[in-house]
């Protein structure tokens, strides 16, 4: 997507923010994992953050959709491996990013706000470098280290008691610190011992790491701390958790306490009058940033005064005293060896670029991604271009600038048929992305096809998981939805497989077996066909009757503008329905499942009320009744159940947590009613 996270957002329907936020709490847990239990991201902490900040935006503009798995709730990982598990005292919070100055600004007004504090009230702040490693706890009584813990999620992290030991910038007695005392800060490496360490680790044939981060957190995380004791790490106190009694009265006092106990500290610390003086350290910070001896990512500032930060307290996982300032991306030279256009798992061309491998901020790049077919052609790129590329906020990192444009030379020929199966792939108007039309044929979107055509709001067979076609697909069993219908013949080799039994197996037969002579517009929607909800296959079999004489039409020279004619099918509509079933592999492969599914005939059970052509909206969160309930209720009444609100509504339902759909009504001055009343409406119609 070659846009900005922001504008993406204001772009989706509320479906669509949903199935992202899904997909984001998904892909965000994992690079957690990855990053604080594995010690293997795949992906840099800019794209990490880009995720992050995407998610962010998302629950802003729809907070009646945030999830209870939602990244805004949680800290790190939990940890997975052998090393014992422990509760922290008090939670190891993350921090909130930054990624501008007026970012930062905001940080500090937002400060001012929570605290009513007059403009011209002095915020103190600290400034320090944020330090790309392993956060870390250390917790002494009476003057001896008796605990150290990775953060885990949070709450929970791993004992790496005996590995600290080994690290000799941890103290392992202290004079003169409080009974009780948990200092925090980040275990690393340098980057000089990093570089040692992995010749060392290359002439052994042994594990080489990506970075300094991903080396340091593997040797803390050691189940034997002789391997530990062998590796080149060090620490730097940042912070602290429980305390028998205060430091002192400032962030800057404190860290000046513990420093005295004998805790390295960055001597890039500093205690900052003004926000235009944190703002200064931070660009000296960047502009040093190559010749320090460890990874940073960004600035970290906090709240000076620790009364304040007891006021100010922390919200989800973040303390509201404390914001990390990121660097912006870096960029590098390097060469455009190769283009690949891949197929995703919903039909979309993506093009990648294999470069040759060059170091953008500590990590060793080989891949780009080309965004779309107008974006090569924007820049001019051909196989062999020098490039200049930066690691921004996409999932990997793009080009910025083609530095050997030649106007004489064509661009690279973007394919006009799909790589995977060979069927036409086109661009819908106003749209860059291609797509492939391969549809029910097409290898690379068989598992989300399959997917979508088995859940609930399609043909809902239970039973049929992803892990389940995964399996049967890899088997050569699942091709396409028709083979579902199949299945019966693979009874026996199925009987045989691990982990399934007659009874389940004979319980997942039956699910499919239920299913035939089954709603069409279920199985019309369960086809996948962009734009096609369940709503919009209602609309068509209303006009057609049955799928097969909507394929007829929809193939047809004229299918269209003919397809266009029906009430709710728009020319966006209609031509993906006409680029699906022009295709003649997609209408061989529908005959086939009709002939093994053979779906029940279209019955309209609407019935003329007063709502008959009326446009309904539901929004919120519904009590009494699912979404896909509501909606066929008012289907019944002979209205359309429409996904956003316009001056063509005639009525909102809104239920606790509706956000920018209720404001739109009320602004457009659409009658807006609850639950209760709906309920009042479906029973008097």
């Amino acid at each position: 997507m070659n846009c900005s996270a922001d504008v993406a957002t204001q772009e989706l329907t509320e479906a669509d923010a949903a199935n992202r936020l899904m997909r984001l709490a998904r892909e965000i847990a994992r690079h957690n994992k990855l990053y604080h239990d594995g010690d293997a991201p795949e992906i840099s902490d800019a794209e990490f953050d880009a995720l992050v900040r995407e998610n962010a935006e998302l629950e802003a503009q729809y907070p009646h959709l945030i999830r209870p798995d939602s990244p805004s709730r949680q800290v790190g990982a939990a940890p997975s491996s052998a090393l014992a598990k422990v509760a922290h005292a008090r939670p190891m919070l993350s921090l909130e990013n930054g990624f501008s100055e007026e970012e930062v600004r905001e940080f500090l007004r937002r400060v001012r706000r929570f605290l009513s504090l007059p403009e011209d009230e002095p915020v103190t702040l600290t400034a320090e470098p944020k330090i790309d490693g392993l956060s870390c706890s250390l917790r002494y009584e009476s003057g001896r280290l008796v605990l150290a813990a990775t953060r885990g999620d949070g709450a929970v992290g791993e004992d790496v008691t005996p590995n600290a030991r080994t690290i000799e910038d941890i103290p392992q007695e202290l004079t003169g610190a409080p009974e009780l005392l948990e200092v925090r800060g980040e275990v690393y490496m340098s980057k000089q011992d990093f570089a040692a360490l992995n010749a060392r680790q290359a002439e052994a044939a042994s594990k080489v790491f990506a970075n300094p981060r991903n080396a340091a957190a593997g040797s803390l995380r050691q189940k034997d701390p002789s391997i530990t004791a062998a590796r080149p790490l060090r620490f730097l106190m940042h912070g602290w958790g429980e305390l028998s009694e205060p430091l002192a009265a400032t962030q800057a006092d404190a860290v000046e306490r513990l420093r005295g106990l004998g805790f390295p500290v960055s001597e890039l610390f500093r205690r900052c009058e003004t926000i235009e003086d944190a703002l200064a350290h931070y660009q000296a910070i960047e502009h040093s940033r190559a010749e320090l001896p460890f990874d940073i990512d960004g600035v970290v500032y906090k709240v000076d005064r620790l009364d304040w930060q007891e006021r100010l307290g922390s919200v989800g996982r973040a303390p509201r005293w404390a914001l990390a300032h990121k660097f912006p991306a870096e960029k590098a030279e390097t060469t455009l060896e190769r283009i690949e256009v891949q197929v995703g798992r919903t039909g979309k061309l993506t093009p990648v670029g294999r470069l040759t491998p060059v170091g953008v901020g500590g990590v060793m790049v080989a891949n780009v991604t080309l965004h779309n077919r107008d974006e090569i052609a924007r820049l001019g790129l051909r196989q062999g271009d020098r490039v200049r590329i930066q690691r921004a906020g996409d999932v990997i990192p793009q080009v910025v600038e083609n530095l050997s444009p030649d106007e004489r030379r064509p661009a690279f020929a973007f394919p006009e048929r799909c790589p995977q199966c060979g069927s036409e792939a086109v661009a819908e108007e106003g749209e860059v992305d291609v797509r492939c039309t391969g549809g029910l044929i097409c290898p690379a979107q068989r598992i989300e096809r399959l997917k979508h055509f088995v859940s609930r709001g399609a043909m809902d067979i239970e039973g049929l998981g992803e892990k389940t076609i995964e399996e049967f697909a890899a088997l050569g069993w699942l091709h396409g939805p028709a083979d579902i219908f199949r299945l019966r013949e693979h009874r026996a080799e199925l009987l045989g497989r691990e982990g399934w039994k007659e009874k389940s197996v004979d319980n997942l037969l039956a699910a499919i077996d239920a299913k035939q002579g089954f709603d069409p517009a279920r199985l019309l929607f369960g086809l996948g066909i962009r734009h096609i909800g369940i709503v919009t296959a209602r609309d068509l079999l209303k006009a057609f009757g049955t799928i097969e004489a909507l394929a007829e039409a929809a193939a047809g020279e004229d299918g269209i503008a003919e397809l266009s004619r029906v009430e709710g099918v728009g020319p966006v509509v209609a031509e993906a329905l006409h680029d699906f079933f022009h295709e003649p592999h997609n209408r061989e492969q529908l005959a086939a499942l009709l002939a093994l599914a053979r779906p029940a005939a279209f019955v309209n059970q609407a019935r003329e009320t007063e709502w008959t052509g009326k446009t309904i909206v539901f929004t919120g969160s519904l009590q009494t009744m699912s979404r896909d309930e509501a909606k066929a209720q008012a289907e019944r009444l002979g209205a359309r159940a429409a996904g956003s609100v316009s001056a063509k509504t005639d009525l909102v339902v809104a239920g606790p947590g509706a956000g920018s759909k209720l404001k739109k009504a009320e602004e457009l001055g659409v009658r807006v009613v609850g639950e209760e009343e709906w309920a009042r409406i479906v029973a008097a119609a």
